[in-house]
């Protein structure tokens, strides 16, 4: 992948100090990069999500998985800033977060949804499915649209590479992983409630997802068990956010 250093630079630890919800959409338009022994693939952000540690103010993040502490399953968010926090969900999803704030926080920053702009071809590969007439090849705008695909389109899995460093780039169970952020954040961008979260976690109480409005690789809003508030549409839910003031 061919850096325009205009647009885009390596993310530093310095970048990710912050709280989660403030650091987060400083991530869109930012790109992951993660190389093995397959290729690499890079994947232009295009939604990320908040969540807060316990040790994050006098009221925790209730949908974190950090918000009763630290455990063996969300070390990494308590430690290094960019780091990333790498977790299986349903069982067979993983799921790519970056750790933000300094150690002992325990804020970090889910990756739902990018554009694939390097490796193409890897991501359909790993991205593809046995159907009656062969294999399913999903259309590219869905290669890494929602958490689970775009862990899979990149080739990160838990709990290999969970804790993977992508600031020094080293290499952790045969792949590296680097983060950049564009040179200049976005002004704007859409923010509303995170998707799928349970009770309060899931409303406008917490109006941390964020993403690149009308992308068409967002994945779409729906809410969580107990989260009341009519939301629909991936660029419906929210208001546009900007930065410039």
């Amino acid at each position: 992948m061919v850096l325009p250093q205009s647009v885009l630079r390596p993310a530093t630890r310095a970048d990710l100090l912050g709280y989660a919800a403030e650091v987060a959409p400083t991530l869109l338009g930012g790109v992951l990069r993660v190389t093995t022994s397959e290729g690499a693939v890079a994947v232009r952000i295009t939604e990320v999500e908040a969540y807060h540690g316990r040790g994050t103010g006098d009221i925790a993040d209730p949908g974190s998985h950090a918000r009763m502490g630290r455990t063996d399953r969300n070390a990494t968010m308590w430690g290094e800033p960019g780091h990333l926090y790498v977790y299986l969900s349903h069982g067979i999803h993983s799921c790519v977060n970056v750790a933000a704030g300094p150690e002992g926080r325990g804020d970090g920053m889910l990756l739902r949804a990018g554009e694939v702009i390097e490796g193409v071809d890897l991501a359909r590969q790993r991205r593809s499915l046995p159907g009656p007439d062969g294999m399913r090849t999903p259309r590219d705008r869905d290669l890494a649209r929602g958490p689970g695909r775009l862990g899979q389109a990149v080739g990160l899995r838990h709990p290999r590479h969970d804790g993977i460093d992508a600031i020094t780039h080293g290499e952790q169970d045969g792949a590296i992983a680097e983060l950049f952020l564009r040179a200049q954040p976005l002004i704007e961008f859409s923010q509303g409630p995170r998707v799928g979260v349970a009770g309060v976690a899931g409303t406008s109480a917490f109006p941390w997802r964020f993403w690149i409005t009308d992308d068409p690789t967002v994945s779409p809003f729906r809410p969580g068990r107990g989260a009341v508030e009519p939301h629909r549409g991936s660029g419906a839910a929210g208001f546009i956010a900007d930065r410039s003031t």
